[in-house]
């Protein structure tokens, strides 16, 4: 195993040396590497003193532990009435004695402080900086998880030995070793995954409706595009509201339906296109552009090179990078998705549930004979007679229209 030794003039000595050698043939190694006198030579660990006749691995002692060394010599120069050990020693729970000159020695060592950027860039950066507190705060942590390690590395060489043949054993074995292959799974996703642990921003981009700016939440897992009334109210659409489509939906959670706004321009980059909302009372989710308007459009969704493409490509519009997003809205993700999921569906006020063909239920008046007439033709036409009901339900009844709709689609 590998261990670090600092001396008391700032001098870091690192060591390859067997975790079952004792403290005496460690400091022969040390005199040999800092020209001390093993006889002057004190080694602290923790903030205990290592006695020559102890083993390291009865100390405690592991890879990549740090060892403080101070000589006689220097003891003797210390200030007066100050313990020796006072200026690098540690505490038992891990902390500096001194972490004042615990933080100057090491600033002083270019090399150790390259390598602890290395190892331990967060407590590189504590050393760096002013606090203190925060220092030893980690330097306590730093502790913890080494006696953890300890703790852990102990249980693994008892579970060797225990008895084959003992239930509870097996089950400890079986766990550590499932453990083991989930922090090995865990490892290799921090080097070749990184990405995997961080946030994931989702889609947004700038779109213009009424003149008025709005920043879009492009979400093809929302079968319709859906507005919060009181975004509608201020981009003036409010007015076109179809109460008739009134209902509730059904998602991960569920949101009032207060109607539907057919058809209003939205602007995408330089061109204008068509667009129908369905409103919620949502007051958490401003504006989703669904996968109904997705389609319609002809839209791309290019992660490549971060655009959204609608027309089939005669628009580019870049998604926005995090900064650019409200930070309200990066907390609306989860309330879009209760307000429209891939299987939403709306229970109605009153009378009949329908499944538009913007996949989102509503209520509109029913039909008699007349209605079942207009079903049978176009059933005749080779359409499925849901599929029939729908179109004609969504265009209140007018044959043509649903015609024209099921051959268009």
């Amino acid at each position: 195993m590998k261990i670090t030794v600092m001396t008391a003039d700032e001098q870091i000595v690192t060591l390859d040396i067997d975790r079952d050698e004792s403290v005496e043939n460690l400091k022969a190694l040390l005199e040999v590497e800092t020209r001390v006198p093993l006889q002057q030579q004190q080694l602290l660990y923790n903030g205990s003193e290592m006695r020559n006749s102890d083993k390291l691995s009865a100390l405690g002692v592991g890879d990549g532990d740090l060892v403080m060394m101070i000589s006689n010599a220097s003891s003797s120069r210390s200030r007066a009435g100050a313990p020796a050990n006072q200026a690098v020693g540690f505490n038992p729970d891990g902390s500096a004695v001194n972490p004042s000159a615990f933080q100057q020695q090491l600033r002083n060592d270019s090399n150790m402080m390259a390598q602890l950027f290395q190892s331990d860039p967060e407590l590189a950066q504590a050393i760096l900086g002013n606090d203190l507190n925060k220092l030893q705060d980690l330097l306590r942590a730093r502790n913890r998880q080494r006696s953890e390690l300890k703790r852990q590395q102990e249980e693994e060489m008892a579970l060797l030995y225990a008895d084959p043949f003992d239930v509870e054993a097996q089950k400890k074995i079986e766990a550590a070793i499932r453990q083991k292959g989930i922090d090995e799974n865990w490892a290799a996703a921090l080097e070749y995954n990184p990405e995997a642990f961080a946030r994931v921003v989702m889609l947004y981009v700038d779109m213009e409706v009424n003149g008025i700016p709005l920043k879009a939440f492009v979400d093809s897992g929302a079968q319709s595009t859906i507005i919060s009334k009181t975004c509608a109210e201020r981009l003036g659409l409010l007015r076109l509201l179809d109460t008739r489509y009134k209902g509730i939906a059904h998602g991960v959670g569920q949101s009032e339906i207060l109607g539907r706004i057919h058809v209003a321009p939205i602007k995408i980059g330089s061109i204008f296109y068509p667009c129908s909302f369905v409103v919620l009372d949502s007051p958490n989710m401003e504006f989703l552009f669904g996968l109904d308007m997705l389609r319609k459009h002809q839209c791309i969704i290019d992660l490549k090179d971060n655009v959204l493409r609608v027309g089939g490509g005669e628009v580019a519009v870049p998604f926005l990078s995090e900064k650019d997003i409200p930070s309200r809205f990066l907390d609306e993700e989860k309330y879009a998705k209760e307000a429209s999921s891939s299987g939403a569906q709306a229970t109605p006020a009153a009378k009949e549930n329908i499944s538009t063909p913007g996949a989102t239920s509503s209520t509109i008046p029913s039909h008699g004979a007349d209605f079942e007439a207009k079903v049978a033709k176009l059933v005749e036409l080779g359409f499925g007679r849901e599929q029939v009901i729908q179109a004609l339900k969504f265009f209140d009844g007018n044959e043509e229209q649903a015609a024209g709709f099921l051959f268009g689609g």
